[in-house]
């Protein structure tokens, strides 16, 4: 048996109908409404003042039927839970693996995703960075379209669907990132705007801003980041474009979760930990709150992307205008950020602050070569190996990969995957599909992509589309990149000084005439060779650890083929 809590400040009656009758709620001084005990599994409707229409519970945790559909009593602590000997993982020599559930398999479910958790091990990730799995209309869509925070979506597995996709990846040692949406709500299905005042005035570049100064608001935003962690056993939250949450309170939402996901923290007795997607490049972000930051253990860095994907694939158009030098890659690779108090071309002003490499740790920073943003966010979702050389993408993994940063890998990439993954909805309303296909148009052609051979968001190819080839990653090259990625991933953990993310321990040199990179990581030297001629480096070892293509020691120094990488150990263990 559960109480029900609805938060409705704005209404002057709440009622519950369930089994064929209707029951009073009793208002709280908080905005919050309780009323009675409903068994587990227990359909019920809200009907809101004295209105006879009935609405779903825009905080269910169980939505069977989809978003217009009734809500569901869920029994939280029904499940069966095998990771009682799990203690957790920090981000520290952590290597993420991003994943969308409904386009992992072709199963589309938790359930499908467990089925290939094995692979993941192997492979030698540790933590898996999940898009979004709360209640969205439709059947298939990115996560990011979700207006029921609380409920876990139906298509893909439902909540007792989560519960096993997160025991059966603790169980194998694997921790769990849930990515949440704070910032907006999505189109369909939204019923908070009848209970209380879920908006204030102004929009952002997704939909009307969260009022998360409105106390009641925040409760309910801050209650459902606590449910993750709390009762799906979640281990770290990825928090959607945080910097899309406009607050001027005494103290900023963020800073208020970090302290009570820290008391969590010491209740669970695991780590937690909180990622901020922050288009700011402001280590604001991950500065602990008694030195006027926002207490954020980690942040995004599209810097080190936008820097990796310019060189490797020569685009420059939209936010890659300013990318693509080696002086930018040494940058990023060193201070994390490009636009750091510099001017940005693509934004027209000055944007960003410096980090404090004595301050800020490397594993801060979760940076990758793709993920579903740089990935989807193209007119048709096609991925790096369609639009840079297959030398160039190793090169690409080896620079991520030894990399001071937190390194983070989208699905299907350690085998180079040849599915594209495009942007796809499936609205059920024929205005809002036809507004989000124009919308997109728009949006790509504005970041200068060229939209004539885009996909219809709509169309279920879209969709189709995106789901991952497993079997094509024993097969060929997409078996000898799976080989490189595990090499690579295996190196990282074993050898401390490159896991360790000491900023002020990597230095770099580079010649941007000649195109080659040396990156400096305790007694490793990684050397990048972009040019199509063979060149010298100042580099020598007792061992050439790793090499991607040509590469031998010659009288004190490196000689490394075009378009290759290579891992070169200085010192013996």
């Amino acid at each position: 048996m559960a109480a029900l809590r609805v938060w409705g400040p704005n209404l002057s009656r709440l009622r519950v109908r369930f089994d064929g009758s209707d029951t009073d709620l009793e208002r709280g001084d908080d905005g919050f409404w309780t009323g009675p005990d409903l068994a587990a599994g227990t359909d019920y409707w809200l009907l809101l003042d004295d209105s006879d229409e009935t609405l779903p519970d825009p905080g269910s945790r169980w939505q069977p039927d989809g978003v217009h559909g009734p809500s569901r009593v869920y029994d939280q602590d029904a499940f069966a839970w095998h990771d009682r000997d799990w203690k957790g993982r920090d981000l520290t020599a952590a290597v993420v693996y991003e994943m969308h559930i409904a386009t992992f398999t072709e199963d589309a479910t938790f359930d499908g995703a467990i089925s290939r958790l094995d692979e993941l091990v192997e492979l030698g990730v540790t933590h898996l960075e999940v898009l979004p799995v709360n209640g969205v209309n439709g059947v298939w869509n990115w996560g990011y379209d979700g207006v029921d925070w609380y409920a876990v979506h139906e298509p893909i597995g439902g909540p007792d669907g989560f519960k096993r996709f997160v025991d059966a990846a603790h169980v194998r040692g694997l921790a769990v990132v849930l990515d949440v949406v704070y910032n907006h709500l999505g189109p369909s299905g939204n019923y908070l705007p009848k209970f209380g005042p879920i908006f204030k005035a102004g929009r952002n570049t997704w939909g009307d801003l969260i009022d998360v100064e409105n106390p009641g608001v925040r409760r309910f935003v801050l209650d459902n980041a606590l449910m993750w962690l709390r009762d799906y056993h979640v281990d770290a939250l990825r928090l959607d474009a945080v910097h899309a949450l406009q607050d001027d309170s005494p103290q900023h939402i963020l800073a208020q979760l970090a302290d009570e996901v820290a008391a969590l923290q010491k209740s669970v007795g695991r780590p937690l930990t909180l990622i901020a997607e922050s288009d700011l490049n402001d280590p604001m972000m991950i500065t602990p709150e008694s030195d006027g930051g926002r207490g954020m253990d980690a942040q995004w860095d599209d810097d080190v992307h936008h820097a990796l994907h310019a060189l490797l694939t020569g685009e420059r158009q939209g936010y890659y205008v300013d990318f693509g030098s080696l002086e930018v890659l040494a940058k990023t690779l060193t201070r994390a950020f490009l636009h750091d108090g510099t001017y940005s071309t693509f934004r027209e002003r000055v944007h960003g602050a410096p980090i404090d490499p004595k301050k800020q740790h490397g594993w801060q920073f979760v940076v990758c070569l793709q993920d579903h943003d740089q990935v989807g966010n193209r007119a048709v979702g096609d991925r790096l190996p369609e639009i840079t050389s297959p030398d160039r993408l190793r090169i690409g993994a080896v620079l991520l990969l030894t990399a001071p940063f937190t390194p983070m890998l989208w699905m299907g990439e350690e085998w180079a995957a040849s599915t594209r993954w495009p942007f796809f909805t499936s609205h059920p309303e024929p205005d809002l599909a036809k507004a989000t296909a124009e919308g997109r148009v728009q949006e790509f052609a504005s970041h200068g992509w060229d939209v004539s051979q885009m996909i219809d968001p709509q169309d279920p190819e879209a969709y189709r589309t995106a789901i991952l080839n497993w079997s094509e990653r024993t097969e060929g090259d997409h078996a000898r990149v799976l080989r490189l990625y595990t090499q690579l991933i295996a190196l990282r953990a074993a050898e401390p000084d490159l896991h360790g993310t000491d900023l002020t321990k990597t230095s770099v040199d580079y010649d941007e005439d000649a195109q080659w990179i040396v990156v400096h990581r305790g007694g490793f030297r990684i050397a990048a060779n972009l040019s199509d001629e063979q060149v010298r480096l100042p580099v020598h070892g007792p061992e050439l650890v790793l090499a991607t293509g040509a590469a031998r020691f010659d009288n004190g120094a490196l000689l490394l083929g075009p378009q290759s990488a290579a891992i070169v150990r200085l010192t013996t263990r």
